[in-house]
């Protein structure tokens, strides 16, 4: 069944979503865009021509879009501060909801978020689109075999350049913890994924080096252990000298019980021993290598076909918006550690959160 939908945002990232993202999905049958918003007008160019809109489907004011143009959901694809207002008026106007990460840019206010689409009984899933891509998938895959056997500790790195002013895009650099905000929302969310469980207790140290053309925190260090005993590390960094593994080519290393699996650079391979050794040295590269699975689309497409999926009548996408509080909750508990020097019970933190939510709603 084709889903009609409203695409808040097309600029930026809107931008991707109108030319990139969206436009197969519309030739596939899965969606049709009735409406675009955007409060830049110049911006509107984008869902023209990408989307093939015509100037009455383009609007500036939000609330004439979702008034003239009933449909099944929107996107909210504009920065995080204004996430919370687009989806009041999403479900004013009796919408469901598929929005970029994060929820919202607190998390407080992802909470309120969350509760509020509960309340009206509406269906939220959240674009964490780096988790869904190709090659995190063929080592989640591998990761679950038999043959790989139960996972020990998780290594995740995303190491780039980006420490001149707007070269992560200017909003980046202007804003306090862009690195925690923006980019490790993927990464801690791709470790937790793979772990399988909750986090428990999360430290981390984040800071921005004097080169750092930045107004927060720009790189950090993060240690979490899992409810099931896993343990991850994380190293992020946006000032470093030379990018070694940038966007869609994050590091991430699994040590498991009978093999070592890494990804790196969209490529996945398995270190195991030698039968009949008792040590056996491989270096990075020489393993193993594991064809990348296929499918139609991967990260944001593969989300919009499970988002409708679901207003369909199938199972909850695994990013709704009340499991994905789990995956917002590590980047604040990052940020509380950093801020106070203590490891965070992350648990206990975002329960803190709900319950400050709750009143507010």
């Amino acid at each position: 069944m084709t889903r009609t939908m409203i695409q808040v945002g097309t600029g930026g990232m809107g931008n991707v979503w109108c030319r990139h993202i969206l436009p197969p999905e519309v030739a596939n049958g899965t969606v049709e865009v009735v409406a675009a918003v955007d409060v830049q007008e110049a911006a509107l160019v984008n869902a023209r021509e990408g989307l093939g809109l015509r100037p009455e489907q383009c609007y500036t004011d939000i609330e004439r879009a979702f008034s003239k143009h009933p449909a099944d959901f929107c996107t909210v694809v504009v920065p995080p501060k204004f996430h919370e207002s687009v989806v009041d008026a999403a479900l004013r106007h009796g919408m469901d909801i598929l929005s970029e990460k994060p929820i919202a840019d607190t998390l407080d206010g992802s909470c309120r978020i969350a509760a509020k689409v509960a309340r009206a009984g509406a269906k939220m899933g959240v674009t964490m689109s780096h988790r869904f891509d190709q090659d995190k998938e063929t080592l989640r895959q591998e990761l679950r075999s038999a043959r790989t056997g139960e996972l020990d500790y998780l290594v995740g790195r995303f190491v780039d350049d980006c420490r001149a002013y707007g070269a992560w895009g200017a909003f980046r650099h202007d804003i306090i913890d862009p690195l925690m905000i923006e980019g490790a929302v993927h990464h801690l969310d791709i470790l937790a994924d793979l772990a399988g469980a909750r986090c428990d207790t999360l430290y981390a140290q984040t800071w921005n080096p004097r080169w750092g053309e930045f107004a927060g925190d720009s790189q950090g260090l993060v240690l979490m252990h899992f409810e099931n005993g896993t343990r991850a590390t994380y190293e992020g960094a946006t000032t470093s000298a030379v990018q070694l593994n940038g966007w869609s080519e994050e590091y991430v290393r699994a040590e498991c019980e009978h093999a070592t699996l890494v990804m790196d650079h969209r490529r996945v391979e398995r270190l195991a021993p030698a039968p009949g050794q008792k040590r056996t040295k491989v270096r990075e590269g020489a393993g193993e290598e594991i064809p990348l699975q296929e499918r139609d689309g991967w990260a944001h497409r593969w989300l919009v076909q499970q988002f409708v999926a679901w207003l369909d009548g199938g199972p909850a996408m695994a990013t709704n918006v009340e499991d994905n509080l789990q995956s917002v909750a590590l980047i604040f508990a990052a940020i509380e550690s950093s801020r106070t020097g203590q490891p965070i019970a992350v648990q206990a933190f975002l329960a803190a959160a709900k319950e400050r939510a709750a009143a507010q709603v």
